[in-house]
């Protein structure tokens, strides 16, 4: 008799734990799905920016990239002295 109900509580623990990894695995693909769907609405509202601010994120990134250069060559010069 014993050991009938231990094998009854061990398929009910079973049971238990299959119930729970099932919620789990839909809770993850729930957090894929939003995350997915939150991507997609930030490359959305990336790509409605208007004409000028894409020429200030433009001028911007030139301003950057002349900055570099300017640091780039500053010890070269360095090193000549």
């Amino acid at each position: 008799m014993q050991l009938g109900l231990d094998v009854d509580i061990q398929k009910l623990e079973g049971n238990k734990l299959r119930k729970g990894k099932n919620k789990a695995e839909e809770d993850l693909d729930s957090l894929k799905m939003d995350y997915k769907k939150l991507c997609l609405s930030m490359r959305t509202v990336e790509l409605e920016k208007t004409s000028d601010q894409w020429r200030q994120e433009t001028k911007e990134e030139k301003n950057r990239v002349v900055q570099w250069e300017k640091n780039a060559k500053i010890p070269r010069f360095e090193k000549i002295l």
